[in-house]
């Protein structure tokens, strides 16, 4: 049994990982922190939760640092730029730290992460000590590592689609096109003027074209993957719904796996193979039979990363759509998913969720 700390215990990602950390059966004490309503407790923020801190938690928040110190792993839901103070402590003190912002995505890399969040590193050394958490990618990587870049909500949904065809070599790579969609809730629990009621209900609409911060990171899982330059255009768009992710991803096939696909007498069964006997051990990715779609009410409140695979264009062209709960597997389901494999638990245990139907 370990005790858990969650820091940003307010916001839409530290709740859902207290909601989730509640009936995990190896977690016995969460400890939450909150800097904006530090000295409150959590069920006056979110009653939801009153009469369901089965004995873990007084629902107090504490400072950030009395978090860290009794805990024995820490989870960051915090803004960009903050989390690295808390990494380097756990890292020196016998801790693990998993981290739900951008600060431990870039590996090494931190001209990257500066460009795209201007912020500078504080502590070098703890980024040395960091795995980027896509259980998928980095299982073993994730069992014994200290400190956890969670990915990205868009960048999952997106990474996973790719990954089977980076990893056979079937892609042309110059320029993939990535559209995702998602429900309010990726904005995060600040209201601003774009995700109030009125702005956002009966509207659909895209942001951050050609600037969005989730395009470096998918680019660099897709390299990674494919161990060549990847060319990535991100577009995500707003959808009227609190939770949920849609991505569909057109890729050109190379031109000699095109001609021999085309020979087939069911090309997109061919591919879909591919993808089933790729994920065919991965419990929280499925790979739907022919003609069923991706729908992301299918996979809401579980960990689940449902996709499905068409071949279009004359065979020339990939088309993946694949869906998943940004607060779960897009986040804090994740994060949980990466806590079981740190502290050697089954991967499943506390996330094994049946998802809603409506």
């Amino acid at each position: 049994m370990i005790t858990a700390g969650v820091i940003g215990a307010t916001g839409y990602a530290g709740v859902e990982l207290v909601r989730i950390l509640l009936a995990h059966p190896e977690v016995k004490t969460i400890y939450v922190s909150s800097v904006s309503f530090e000295g409150q407790n959590l069920v006056d923020i979110y009653p939801n939760l009153r009469g369901q801190l089965r004995g873990k938690t007084d629902g107090a928040l504490l400072t950030a640092d009395e978090v860290t110190e009794k805990s024995d792993i820490v989870f960051t839901a915090l803004p960009h730029g903050i989390a690295e103070k808390y990494a380097d402590y756990c890292v020196h003190h016998g801790k693990k730290l998993i981290d739900l912002s951008a600060d431990f995505r870039f590996g090494l890399d931190e001209a990257t992460f500066k460009k795209w969040y201007k912020k500078d590193w504080e502590y070098q050394d703890v980024h040395k000590e960091s795995v980027y958490g896509l259980p998928e990618m980095n299982r073993e990587l994730i069992k014994n590592a200290r400190v956890i870049g969670n990915p990205g909500c868009y960048v999952t949904s997106a990474t996973l689609a790719l990954l089977p065809a980076l990893k056979a070599d079937i892609l042309n790579t110059d320029t993939i096109i990535v559209d995702s969609a998602s429900g309010v809730t990726g904005a995060g629990r600040k209201t601003t003027e774009t995700n109030t009621f009125c702005n956002c209900g009966e509207s659909f609409s895209a942001y951050g074209v050609g600037a969005h911060r989730h395009q470096p990171e998918i680019a660099r899982n897709c390299s990674i993957a494919s161990g060549k330059e990847v060319g990535i255009v991100f577009t995500p768009h707003l959808i009227p719904q609190s939770r949920g992710i849609v991505t569909t991803i057109y890729a050109p096939l190379t031109d000699l796996y095109s001609k021999e696909l085309v020979k087939s007498e069911d090309p997109a069964a061919v591919v879909r193979s591919l993808y089933t006997d790729f994920y065919k051990n991965e419990p929280f990715v499925r790979v739907l039979p022919s003609g069923v779609s991706p729908v992301s009410r299918n996979v809401r409140y579980s960990n689940y990363c449902d996709m499905q695979v068409y071949i279009v264009n004359n065979g020339k062209m990939l088309e993946l759509v694949s869906t998943l709960d940004n607060m779960i597997k897009g986040a804090s389901g994740q994060a949980v998913q990466n806590m079981n494999l740190m502290f050697g638990f089954d991967e499943t245990t506390g996330i094994d969720f049946v998802p809603t139907a409506f």
